[in-house]
């Protein structure tokens, strides 16, 4: 009648469930009679009546149990903190990654637990000795036997991580300016077929990533993912330094007649989409107002020269980019909070540029500001902040107010140049007597 399995303690125990032993006559009707309807069972969604079937293959696969708990802190984070946070839109997001080295794994870890499923490697370069204590995706295995293909195995690893996500690798090189390519057939065919690979995998996703280690190198897919109004956000590292930054999108030409005209609708720009929202009027950008997303520049807007070799005549240790270990961390956790932040906006990637004015402002999304670029000039400071110039001047002023009174105050101007400019002013009041006609007073009192 009722069975109740309970588990305490390690030890299993069913004597708490209900049994009885019942008896029935053996009915004295013929076999052909009609069966009679069986009680206890319940109609289902088609209104038959039927037993209730439970399943319970989400409570015992692993993969499906961990489908459902992966997302947990995003859940937790829009009930409690951010209601109107929209993870559908984060979670639908194809983010190609080109790159594959430190700010790949970095960007790609980061981007798995805003949720994102869809994630895409290009690198043509094999994992070394050195990668794995600074590439969280790569282990000592992987660089055995010339080391394995950096994209590849990071594909591998992120499927070990989560089974759920569907991610992509492919081992290409990216056409470069500054770096000649000879003129034989194979390598011609070889160049064609590597832009025309590019432009497919940038026109299939929503954003990409610049996470290259040259800077020439960034050129041809920020030329192509403009030219498809393609999100773009771009991290470069220094030794102490590091930018990231998001480019501008493409103002489309169904904004209004004559848009095809203004300089700034064909600057490098990019978009979350391959079909762009409307972007709200704004009025003309200045030196004192927000930009607008369609006027903001891109990587190589403040160039005055064409891109070229950078590792030309540089030795191997010039030409590895020699940076911080810790660098890395924060600018790939930049790089994927500033896309959500963009996704999160109305306008997506026309998002107007937030500037450190609007900190006082309501934000324009519910994770806070949409800046156009995030950088950090040195996270080392020159002085430290307990060191300040300090320029104390003291002036003092005394009055007689009758032969046995006086009196005398000082004035005390401190300046100090410090992170913070202080002054300080400080007024020291005191009353002084003659002593000789103090006491001549007294004798006459007397």
């Amino acid at each position: 009648m009722c069975f109740r399995d309970r588990t305490l303690q390690g030890s299993r125990n069913v004597q708490h469930s209900i049994v009885f032993q019942v008896k029935l006559p053996v009915p004295e009707q013929s076999v052909n009679a009609v069966c009679p309807k069986s009680v206890g069972w319940e109609k289902n969604p088609k209104g038959a009546m039927g037993p209730r079937m439970v399943n319970l293959s989400e409570c015992m696969d692993p993969k499906r149990l961990a489908e459902s708990s992966v997302d947990l802190n995003l859940k937790l984070m829009r009930w409690r903190l951010v209601p109107s946070l929209d993870l559908d839109k984060v979670t639908s997001t194809k983010c190609l990654l080109l790159g594959a080295g430190t700010l790949g794994c970095n960007v790609a870890r980061t981007l798995m637990g805003w949720g994102v499923r869809h994630i895409t490697f290009v690198d043509n370069a094999n994992i070394s000795y050195s990668n794995p204590v600074r590439q969280p995706l790569y282990e000592f295995e992987d660089c055995l036997g010339g080391g394995k293909s950096k994209a590849l195995a990071a594909v591998d690893r992120l499927g070990k991580i989560f089974p759920g996500v569907n991610a992509e690798g492919h081992v290409m090189s990216i056409p470069m300016p500054g770096h000649p390519v000879n003129f034989s057939e194979a390598t011609m065919s070889q160049a064609r077929l590597d832009v025309e690979h590019l432009e497919k995998l940038i026109s299939e996703h929503d954003v990409v990533f610049l996470l290259m280690d040259t800077r020439e190198s960034r050129w041809l897919p920020t030329v192509i993912a403009a030219s498809n109004r393609k999100l773009v956000v771009n991290s470069a590292l220094g030794f102490d330094t590091f930018v990231v930054m998001r480019h501008g999108l493409k103002k489309p030409k169904t904004c209004g007649p004559g848009d095809s005209s203004d300089p700034s609708s064909s600057s490098s720009a990019s978009s979350s989409s391959s079909t762009p929202v409307e972007p709200a009027q704004l009025p003309a950008a200045s030196l004192f107002s927000n930009i607008p997303g369609h006027r903001l520049g891109c990587y190589f807007c403040n160039d005055v020269v064409a891109p070229g070799d950078s590792t030309r005549d540089r030795t191997l240790d010039q030409q590895c980019t020699v940076s911080r270990p810790g660098l890395a961390m924060i600018a790939g956790a930049l790089a994927v909070e500033l896309m959500v932040s963009v996704l999160q906006h109305t306008e997506g990637g026309y998002a107007v540029a937030s500037s450190s004015d609007d900190r006082m402002n309501e934000p324009p999304t519910s994770l806070g500001l949409v800046p156009h670029q995030v950088s950090q000039l040195s996270i080392s400071p020159s002085i430290p902040s307990s060191i300040f110039l300090s320029f104390p001047l003291s002036l003092s002023l005394s009055f007689s107010l009758s032969p046995s009174l006086s009196l005398s105050l000082s004035l005390s101007l401190s300046l100090s140049l410090s992170p913070s400019l202080s002054l300080s002013l400080l007024l020291f009041p005191s009353l002084s007597f003659s002593p000789s006609i103090l006491l001549s007073h007294m004798e006459s009192q007397n």
